[in-house]
């Protein structure tokens, strides 16, 4: 089972707080964050990441279903 991590490069303000959180699954660039690999093992940084983002940029998903940011 893997999670794939796509971050919308039109809402990222570029805060950096995902690559803070988890830089082993993020990284920030000039003008938006970026995953390293869009496909990860479960991993509840990436869940942590996507709730800290302050633009709700990061989303997680678990094949069809969307597991972060988390409700």
């Amino acid at each position: 089972m893997t999670w794939h991590i796509e971050i919308d490069k039109h809402q990222c303000m570029a805060s950096g707080m995902c690559a803070g959180i988890a830089p082993e699954l993020f990284a920030l660039d000039d003008d938006h964050a970026r995953p390293l690999s869009p496909d990860v093992p479960p991993d509840e940084r990436a869940l942590d990441a996507a709730d800290s983002c302050p633009a709700m940029a990061i989303t997680v998903t678990d094949g069809e279903q969307v597991v972060g940011p988390r409700p």
